[in-house]
């Protein structure tokens, strides 16, 4: 008889002990690993996509179906090794169930092996080479790509009197890209490429570069620059003179990043960029981002880079929804294929094969309105998908 009470107390102890244990997993944070870098030549990237993130926390809480959500920012000052090892202390130690961020290019890749190998989503809010979505099958992209906004420019500037160019990209994976897809469009549109240049993207000098534009005298000079750099580019190209002698300076919506662009001064008057966001993108969506992103960041105008993150955290938001708080790497991983929704730059969707974002691309040419300057769009080429994706 005590035998089977003693047996029974057991059991009963256990079923509870069970339960504890699965309501403290339930209660568990779910947490997410926000890569970023924070200092060096990109902090910029990391300072709007920090700022936008905190933003979507704010505004949506930091509870979704019944779970805590945690976010955890680490610096790695844009070098692909302290990538690496951030993102693994973040996924071995800290247990994160997304990692996010990903200023450029080479740190987004040096994670991508790592989340194949332990299924967790990396969503990148920032690097913009086509191919990075290739890369890992955990990879998901809210930020653009560079052949997406490049082609768009390779169609406009031979209908409007620029049969002449020099291209300037920095020497790394979205340059390059920015570069083949510009020229092959441009070339197809009866256009003549003059000079292909590459900066280096560690303590890049443009001014060699520049003069050697000035020399082959091009009617454009066509340019990418990573975030943060556009301000150097359009100060050198306005000291050599080179907008009185009648170059054009276009390129991707980078070179005139609304985060510098009132820094720039008049030069950058005139210059048309074709991007994917404008602050001055003209919407209720994209006027109440705008009026809360500067609210709280002392008046900071939000960036490119900004929508990225804030939409980065939507999607991980909508899939720990659809999970019903579960997560699980497969799991969310399916519930960010497919996403559709309004963003701040315009009407957006996660394509469900390649992972990667599908967008408007707008035209846009820098004017001043109440003593600011801004991208200010004039057309707009609807749902364009990668043209980078071979498949």
């Amino acid at each position: 008889m005590q035998k089977r009470f003693f047996l029974r107390t057991l059991a009963a102890a256990s079923v509870l002990a069970a339960a504890g244990t699965s309501a403290f997993a339930q209660q568990a944070p779910f947490k997410i690993g926000l890569i970023l870098p924070m200092t060096g030549q990109q902090a910029t990237t990391g300072r709007q996509i920090e700022a936008a993130a905190k933003l979507w926390m704010a505004q949506n809480g930091d509870t979704v179906a019944g779970r805590k959500v945690q976010l955890i920012v680490k610096d790695d000052t844009s070098l692909p090794d302290v990538t690496r090892r951030v993102a693994q202390e973040l996924i071995v130690n800290d247990k994160v169930d997304v990692v996010a961020g990903f200023g450029i290019t080479p740190s987004a890749l040096a994670v991508a092996p790592i989340a194949t190998q332990s299924k967790t989503p990396l969503v990148v809010m920032a690097a913009a080479t086509s191919s990075i979505t290739e890369a890992s099958p955990y990879v998901v992209r809210t930020s653009f790509t560079l052949p997406q906004a490049a082609v768009a420019m390779g169609d406009w500037a031979p209908k409007n009197n620029i049969k002449t160019v020099v291209t300037l990209v920095t020497d790394y994976g979205p340059g390059i890209d920015a570069e083949k897809f510009f020229n092959d469009r441009f070339l197809f549109n009866g256009g003549k490429v003059l000079e292909k240049l590459r900066v280096p993207l560690r303590n890049p000098d443009f001014a060699p570069f520049l003069q050697k534009v000035r020399d082959l005298k091009p009617d454009a000079l066509f340019v990418f620059v990573p975030s943060g750099a556009g301000a150097a580019v359009m100060k050198q190209f306005g000291e050599r003179g080179m907008d009185k002698a009648g170059i054009r300076l276009i390129g991707t919506g980078d070179v005139t990043d609304d985060d510098q662009l009132n820094d720039m001064g008049d030069v950058a008057l005139g210059v048309v960029t074709s991007h994917h966001y404008s602050t001055a993108h003209n919407s209720p969506a994209n006027k109440k981002y705008v009026e809360a992103f500067m609210k709280a960041n002392n008046k900071l105008r939000p960036n490119f880079m900004s929508v990225g993150g804030y939409d980065g955290m939507r999607v991980i938001y909508e899939a720990l929804k659809k999970t019903g708080g579960k997560g699980g790497g497969d799991a969310l991983l399916a519930a960010m294929k497919g996403q559709i929704f309004e963003s701040p730059r315009g009407p957006v969707f996660i394509d469900a094969q390649t992972r990667d974002i599908v967008q408007n691309i707008y035209l846009r040419k820098v004017e001043k309105k109440d003593g600011q300057l801004w991208n200010v769009e004039f057309d707009v080429i609807k749902d364009v998908k990668d043209p980078g994706k071979t498949k």
